[in-house]
């Protein structure tokens, strides 16, 4: 997400390169979702420079490639597995979790060959599992069962105050036929949770939208959980600011907390 394109000139420096930008986002939050790795599994020397470019209490959350998620479902991938292990061993410690984002078509039948991929990996790594197939969250017990017998956390995707009424933008009309409409989960299976929230182009509807999760990290911080929470928005432009006043709200509540660091200017100051 460090390379999104609207934010050359307001989180990274207009023509950054590819290996200073996570840096400047470094400096806005302190996680970030690696998406890209669904995609491609990247070189070993290129995790380096995520590494070199965060400090070491920064936290990532890596997606599974989808060849072993999506396209086998866990089933002859124990190459794929442990190429994929090896290239991230570089973040060492900001390894939040390892995110395995599952299909729609995953269902609560297909939990056991779920659980036999949990058993496999190896323990010193962090793990977290999204599902989308909506019998889960009707009949989340086995689910549940599973992901505490392997120390796994489950990761809600909370959309429902982006579903609340129809789109009114291209971004939002793009967003309501990609994303699920899942009811909202709030209970944390470890002690590190793993929260996505998307919201609205309108601030203040996305502002109303994350109520709810403000008193929920809060009450997480309270009882000595280290929750992750990210943030997005159809267009994602607002994110990085947005995200940064969600800990704002969070830590009025937890003064305890760690403020966020703060940003590098990445424009020249301008009289005008």
């Amino acid at each position: 997400m460090w390379t999104h394109k609207a934010w050359s000139g307001r989180v990274t420096p207009r023509g950054a390169g590819a290996q200073e930008r996570l840096r400047f986002y470094a400096n806005w939050c302190n996680a970030v979702e690696g998406n890209t790795t669904f995609y491609a599994t990247p070189t070993r020397e290129t995790v380096e420079t995520w590494a070199r470019q965060t400090d070491p209490d920064f936290r990532f959350v890596l997606k599974l490639p989808k060849v072993i998620t999506h396209e086998r479902r866990f089933v002859g991938v124990d190459e794929e597995l442990r190429q994929f292990l090896h290239v991230v061993e570089p973040l060492g410690p900001r390894i939040q979790a390892l995110w395995i984002q599952l299909p729609g078509t995953f269902a609560p039948t297909d939990v056991p060959t779920l659980e036999g991929l949990l058993r496999k990996l190896p323990p010193e790594n962090r793990y977290a599992v999204e599902v989308r197939h909506p019998q889960f969250f009707s009949d989340p017990g086995e689910l549940e069962r599973v992901c505490e017998r392997t120390g796994t956390e489950w990761v809600p995707f909370d959309t429902t105050a982006f579903f609340a009424s129809p789109p009114s933008s291209d971004a939002e009309r793009e967003a309501w036929e990609r994303k699920p409409r899942l009811p909202r989960r709030d209970r944390a299976l470890t002690e590190r949770p793993v929260i996505r929230y998307l919201g609205r182009d309108d601030e203040a509807r996305t502002v109303a939208g994350w109520q709810h999760w403000v008193e929920v990290m809060a009450t997480w911080l309270r009882e000595g959980r280290s929750p992750t929470f990210f943030l997005h928005t159809p267009d994602n432009v607002d994110a990085p600011a947005l995200a940064r006043r969600f800990h704002d709200e969070v830590r009025a509540r937890v003064p305890g907390l760690e403020p966020l660091p703060t940003p590098e200017p990445v424009e020249p100051a301008t009289l005008f």
